[in-house]
Order: C-alpha cells, then structure tokens, then sequence
C-alpha cells in the first residue's frame, strides 16, 4: 500500500516538483495539495493520510504552536517540515513541540528521501545545517526564555510594519493570510513584551533590525 501523503505549502515550483518525485519514485501517493489550514484540516479528517509534509510559515497555521495541536489530533499522522530557512529559536521550538523531522527546501533528492523514510518510521531526521543549528542553540538557550526569540519570518513583518504596511498589505506582500499577520503581530507583541507599534519600532531599532535613519525618513 503506498503511503498516503498530503502537501501543505502554498509555493507552486515547490509543490509540483515534490508531487513529481514522490509520483516518480513509487511507495508515494500524493492525495491533494492545499494552501489554506482550512483545507488542511478538511483533508486530514476525511482522508486516511499518513504523512504531512508542509512549510507552516507559508498556509495560514498560527505558528508552531497550533502545527502542534494538529499534530495532536491526529497521533498516526508523521509530519515532514519543509522550509527556506528557519533560525535556532524556531528550531528549537519545533522540536520542543515533538516535531522532529525537518529539512530546507534546498535538500537534494538523496537527503529528501531520507527524511521521509525516517519520518515514516517515527525517527528524526534533520538537514545537516539545521542540527548543527539545534546543537549551537541547546548549548546556549536559557530554557523558558522566549523574550527577543523571533523567526525570521517575524523579523521580517517587524521591518514591514516600521515600513508602515497595513496588515493587509503585508500578507499580500509576504503571500499569507491576514488572518495569519494578525497572529504573527500577536505573537511578536507577547514575545517582545510590548504594547504599541512605537515600542515595537524602538525594540527593533535597539535590537538593530531595522535602521532609525531609514525608519525616520
């Protein structure tokens, strides 16, 4: 019986060229691929998937957290991250929620069929430069310390909002929902313990991911 997989990523290159290597290899039927948590969720409970492989940071899921609680509903469900990157915090926080397989978008075949073999076989399996990653961070992380922990992706809203992008505009922007902003924006306020947009502006200015120059002008 061929494993029964489910695509959640909402870049189409990415999207048909797995579709293409799993179809090609054999073992692998790719039931549907969706872009939206709705979909998602539609698909896992009325199809019998065994594997999930998403990219959360593209679909419209609130951050890790909530990829956890789907995971949880669905305790057979083996789950592959694909990403373009991901810093040492996310990472962390992946794997603290039990998420255990993941490897960047640049994986050659070899690397790719070794993730979803161990995947399928409940083991780990992470890029190289991702374990090196987690290593560096578990040395270092002060657990239960989440303040200034943001992704990249994070960041990079941060900087769109000191741009002074509506939200609407920045999920046009980054290809994501406005719901999905809404909970980054939610997410970055608690973790950086801040209340408004000019604290939020001087946090980063501080932190140095935007310049002030630039900003004031």
């Amino acid at each position: 019986m061929p494993v029964k997989v489910l695509i959640a990523d909402s870049q189409f290159l990415i999207t048909e060229s797995l579709k293409f290597l799993l179809q090609s290899e054999g073992g692998f039927k790719v039931e549907k691929v969706v872009t939206e948590k709705s979909e998602l969720i539609k698909e896992l409970k009325t199809e019998n998937i065994s594997l999930l492989i998403v990219d959360h940071s593209l679909i419209d899921i609130g951050g890790i957290s909530e990829l956890k609680e789907i995971k949880n509903s669905f305790p057979d469900l083996k789950v592959l991250v694909i990403t373009n990157c991901v810093t040492g915090a996310e990472l962390h926080e992946l794997n603290s929620a039990g998420i255990t397989n993941i490897i960047l978008k640049t994986a050659c075949r070899e690397e790719l069929f070794e993730a979803l073999d161990a995947a399928i076989k409940g083991k780990k399996y992470y890029s190289n430069e991702l374990l090196d990653l987690l290593f560096e961070v578990s040395e270092r992380r002060n657990p239960g310390d989440e303040t200034g922990q943001l992704t990249i992706s994070e960041i990079e809203i941060v900087r769109l909002i000191s741009e002074g992008l509506t939200t609407k505009e920045i999920a046009s922007r980054k290809f994501i929902s406005f719901h999905t902003v809404i909970s980054h924006r939610k997410n970055i306020f608690r973790k950086l313990g801040v209340s408004n947009i000019s604290e939020l502006i001087m946090y980063a200015i501080k932190a140095g991911w935007i310049n002030m120059i630039e900003y004031h002008i």
